[in-house]
């Protein structure tokens, strides 16, 4: 499994960023995937996730982030997205991308990870 963000940056107060991961080494459209994040001193939180449902993928959304991040997910690029639009101060962060792989013992893996700095 190898998981790779990308589109971190420097971005003003109210503007936006689209984040990418790159996935491989996994049946992508079937696993629950996730964007989470961690600023300086604080726990790392998932802020958004997708997982499969047979009537379409089930999405979740922390109340911090609701209404200004979207999550989504291109099975033929096997890549998850995290637009995130009105960013805030509060939202800089290092940001990363999960998959949770099922089996006789639960896996998760983590991307590497990107930097996303709201300032003006």
């Amino acid at each position: 499994v190898q998981l790779v963000e990308s589109g971190g940056g420097l971005a003003q107060p109210g503007g936006s960023l689209r984040l990418s991961c790159a996935a491989s080494g996994f049946s992508f459209s079937s696993y629950a995937m996730s964007w989470a994040r961690q600023a300086p001193g604080k726990e790392r939180e998932i802020v958004a996730s997708i997982r499969f449902s047979f009537r379409g993928d089930i999405i979740s959304y922390a109340d911090s982030v609701k209404g200004r991040f979207t999550i989504s997910r291109d099975s033929a690029k096997h890549t998850m997205y995290l637009q995130m639009s009105r960013l805030k101060p509060e939202d800089t962060a290092i940001y990363y991308c999960n998959v949770v792989v099922p089996g006789p013992v639960e896996s998760i893996y983590w991307g590497q990870g990107t930097q996303v700095t709201v300032s003006a």
